[in-house]
Order: C-alpha cells, then structure tokens, then sequence
C-alpha cells in the first residue's frame, strides 16, 4: 500500500483517480481548493511547505490540477494566459519544487500537461503555453531528482465525459475511468521526465 496525495482530487478526472486509488488499496489524502480531504493553495509555496510537513512523507504525489479557458491568442482579456501561468504553471512548478522533499526514496510525482501541444487546435494557445511549459520542466527535473525519485506529466486529452457534457464528439476521447488508470500506472511505474498520453 502507498500513501499517495491527489491535487485536484475533486474535480472529474481527480475524483476518479482517487476512486481507482482507493480501490487498490492505497492510502489516498484527496486535496481540492475548497473541498476533499485537505485544502492547499498550489501557487502559495509556504503553505505547501506547511502541508507537506503536517502530513508527512508519502510515495508519491498526483496533480490533476490546472484549468484552462478557451479564447483567441490576441484576446484583450488576460483571464486564459493568468490561469495558464498562475494555476497551470506556477501551481505545478511549485508542487514539484516543495514536494519532492517529502517523497519516498522511489516516489514519484505526476503532473498534468495536456494533449494540444500534440495536438494544436484553434483558441488554445493560453492552454497549449501551460501544458509545453509543464512538459519541458518535467523533462529537465528528471535529470536534477535523486534517490530514484521520478516525476512524468501526463498529456490530458478531453475526456469522454466532458465532450458529452459540452455536446462535442467523444470518439476517440477516454473515459475518466481509463484516464485514472494511466495516471496510477505513470505514478507506480518505473520511468521518469516523460509526458504520456492516456488511450481510449
């Protein structure tokens, strides 16, 4: 059994992480802004630090956190490129740089990136920045960490139930379910500085 931390463990694809988790027989703290089993601010570094010490070491540390908006690249509005460099980016980097301290000797940390640096499409040039920024920092990291310590991204596509619940076509999208299982096996697994894309 592992102790493993869930950022963003409330929202769909993070509950269904900690779902598949818990199933498994693992010890699971669920952490949201507002709601789960703990609460912490990811672009707060002291906080983390703070987190961190009151619950201990663990083997690894999940984030399924980082929104995106929709929106032209020339947008007046600073509202999608805020939320990309602030909860995306800085969020992430943040976890990372605190949270590795904590881990196990073999643990890991998993970020999330997302699947249109692969996969470019119109209006997300805000969420295209976040998830290339996370997946060069992850790359890099992986030569820095030690004691076996490992740290992947996974590159989200959007899952079934999103492109249901907005109307699009989900061929080809994986389920929350599926999602959650690649993120466990990047979590468990043995390689390091790689982003991974979920299959249907």
């Amino acid at each position: 059994m592992k102790k493993i931390v869930v950022i963003g463990g409330t929202g769909m694809v993070g509950s269904g992480i900690v779902t598949q988790l818990r199933a498994d027989d693992h010890e699971v703290i669920s952490v949201g802004r507002s709601g789960g089993d703990r609460q912490v601010d990811m672009t707060d570094t002291k906080a983390l630090s703070e987190f961190f010490k009151e619950i201990g070491p663990i083997d690894a540390i999940i984030s399924a956190a980082g929104d995106g908006t929709f929106g032209p690249f020339d947008a007046v509005d600073d509202g999608a490129y805020n939320m990309a460099l602030e909860g995306k980016i800085r969020g992430q980097v943040n976890l990372a740089r605190v949270g590795h301290r904590y881990l196990t000797p073999g643990g890991s940390l998993t970020l999330t990136s997302g699947a249109v640096t692969r996969h470019p499409v119109a209006q997300t040039a805000a969420i295209a920045l976040g998830a290339g920024a996370i997946e060069a920092f992850v790359a890099t990291v992986a030569l820095e960490l030690e004691e076996g310590k490992r740290i992947n991204a996974v590159s989200l596509p959007m899952v079934k139930e999103s492109a249901q619940m907005f109307g699009l076509d989900d061929s080809g999208c994986p389920s929350v379910a599926q999602v959650a299982l690649h993120y466990r096996d990047l979590a468990l697994g043995e390689i390091t500085g790689q982003a991974t894309v979920p299959q249907t």
